[in-house]
């Protein structure tokens, strides 16, 4: 295939996109037969299938996986293209997408960038969160310009990317009441219920071999890769939860718990990725230093 077909490639995105060639088909005002012949004729000109037709149902096999990603970005760069175009609005015409993983508390990635937001005021912020894969395929194929993670790029891994290490902050133990004046810390997580982070998380590994080592048993009673939805049920009363110590002060008031003890052996670690094919490093390197500065304030 020499060159790409821009009306067929619309036509597939918009049917990964919805999930069916009917919902497709509605959106752009044409009939169904219309869509699959489109995307047949996509599919024969490229010399492979896009998606695996299982039960009258269409999955994105990984080639169809590929192209959704890059399509994505494709449309998305026009539809800025044409905004831009049609308003000569100056202010928006530059935006900084940020990635954040699952794990990362939102108050800590507040703090982390408010100041730069407010410096470079006229960026428009575009917020994603997902998991470390995903948006590490983001990075590669220039969706994303700045992941903040509670982990690090992995020796051998095939994405051109830098990985700045920002700081750690040890973990602390929250729970809806206090302790009894019986119990002390970290023997009185023994067959507590416990709300574990998810496999996702940098830190589960860590938090497991901590209780492993501590010989300590509780009684995991849910696991959660969003970090907000573990401490809103947490505030709840259905378990004890952990959280980094950095940010124990707003977690007691947000949510209503008390700190019952800190683990000052189990740290949790932070970093920034940026692509090095970025041409542009000064809001990148403004969040860094950003970082990096209040946990030197916090040490």
């Amino acid at each position: 295939m020499h060159h790409l077909n821009y009306h067929h490639l619309y036509y597939f995105y918009l049917v990964a996109r919805e999930g069916s060639i009917a919902k497709a088909a509605k959106l752009l005002h044409v009939t169904p037969q219309t869509v699959s012949g489109q995307l047949s004729t996509f599919e024969d000109q490229l010399g492979y299938s896009l998606f695996d037709r299982i039960n009258k149902r269409l999955y994105l096999n990984p080639k169809g996986k590929v192209s959704y990603q890059y399509a994505s970005e494709i449309f998305h760069k026009g539809n800025q293209l044409a905004e831009i175009l049609n308003t000569n609005d100056e202010i928006n015409t530059k935006e900084f997408i940020i990635g954040i993983t699952n794990g990362i508390p939102k108050v800590l990635f507040y703090d982390f960038v408010h100041n730069t937001m407010r410096e470079f005021a006229d960026v428009k912020y575009v917020i994603k969160e997902d998991s470390f894969e995903g948006l590490l395929k983001e990075l590669a194929i220039n969706a994303v310009d700045f992941i903040m993670a509670d982990r690090g790029i992995a020796p051998g891994t095939q994405v051109n990317a830098n990985s700045y290490f920002l700081g750690e902050s040890s973990l602390s133990f929250f729970a809806k009441h206090p302790l009894k004046h019986n119990e002390r810390f970290p023997g009185c997580l023994n067959h507590m219920p416990l709300l574990m982070q998810g496999h996702t998380s940098g830190i589960r590994h860590a938090l497991v071999s901590w209780l492993e080592t501590e010989q300590l048993y509780p009684k995991i009673v849910a696991e959660f890769d969003d970090s907000a939805l573990l401490k809103l049920f947490g505030s709840e009363d259905f378990g004890v939860f952990c959280a980094p110590s950095a940010i124990s002060t707003h977690v007691e008031v947000q949510y209503g718990v008390h700190c019952i003890g800190n683990a000052k052996a189990l740290n949790e670690r932070y970093y920034a990725i940026t692509g090095k094919s970025r041409a542009d490093y000064t809001i990148c390197e403004h969040i860094v230093d950003n970082a990096k500065a209040l946990f030197t304030q916090n040490e």
